[in-house]
């Protein structure tokens, strides 16, 4: 159970986020488009996670990595779960953006 839980906010094995940045992954910002305004990974996409379903159209490399991030790492979960659920194939919880812009510098 607990090792589910771990994994579905993204706290299982440690992720080289910025070798995945290197090798050409999206980084995909699930903040709604005021907070994404306020402060972003440069080169991120942003999709708020309650319009990422209408929205799949946008990520049409379904092989291609994903890492989604948020503010906290919440509504970066659930996109990823939303994402994977949808045949996408290596989507990763990176977290909060602060925190994920911090890794892969």
């Amino acid at each position: 159970m607990l090792q589910a839980l771990k994994q579905l906010f993204g706290f299982g094995p440690k992720v080289d986020f910025k070798a995945l940045v290197a090798q050409g992954a999206i980084i995909l910002d699930v903040r709604s488009k005021g907070e994404y305004q306020s402060g972003h990974i440069k080169g991120s996409m942003n999709i708020p996670v309650d319009a990422l379903n209408n929205q799949l159209s946008q990520l049409k490399d379904k092989n291609k990595p994903i890492i989604t991030c948020c503010a906290s790492g919440m509504r970066s979960a659930a996109a990823k779960n939303i994402l994977k659920s949808n045949g996408y194939q290596t989507v990763y919880n990176g977290g909060s953006w602060a925190s994920l812009k911090h890794q892969i510098q």
